[in-house]
């Protein structure tokens, strides 16, 4: 796990409409960078409809957010689109970006052992340093908790 004061990996991978991104901590005053496992599961939504309903309130903060998962772009795009998320997917299918933050490896579910996203969120400064970690996040009310903790950096 990437701890605060970390330098963040750069990140430039396609994202839900198809195109190559390369994320810019410096276009925003923090940058939300979350691991989610799986599109269009219970928890994935709900942390993502999260950030979407909290999504006046990031931009008021000048807050960016990028969701990354292992899903193909085939599967980002009618996420995005059917649960209205404002913020751009990112689709790191082979897990590289992933484990430059300490968000992919060996999982197990059902008896049966693979490779996935770990459920972790940073967030950036404007000079791509980590100022928050979390691990192993809760999907319900992270989007919020994540805005009172980026509220109480600028206290």
């Amino acid at each position: 796990m990437l701890e605060p004061g970390d330098s963040a990996p750069e990140i430039t991978l396609t994202d839900h409409r198809g195109e190559t991104v390369t994320v810019d901590p410096a276009a925003a005053s923090h940058t939300v960078v979350y691991f989610y496992p799986r599109a269009d599961t219970p928890g994935c939504t709900a942390e993502a409809c999260g950030f979407r309903d909290e999504w006046d309130a990031f931009e008021a903060a000048d807050v960016a957010v990028v969701g990354i998962s292992d899903d193909p772009v085939d599967d980002l795009e009618p996420f995005a689109t059917e649960y209205d998320l404002p913020f751009t997917l990112l689709s790191d299918p082979d897990g590289e970006v992933s484990s430059a933050y300490d968000s992919y490896g060996e999982k197990s579910m059902f008896g049966n052992t693979f490779d996935g996203v770990f459920r972790n969120t940073y967030v950036l400064d404007r000079e791509g340093t980590v100022v928050l970690a979390y691990e192993g996040v809760s999907p319900e009310d992270h989007a919020v908790e994540i805005l009172d903790d980026i509220r109480a950096l600028d206290d």
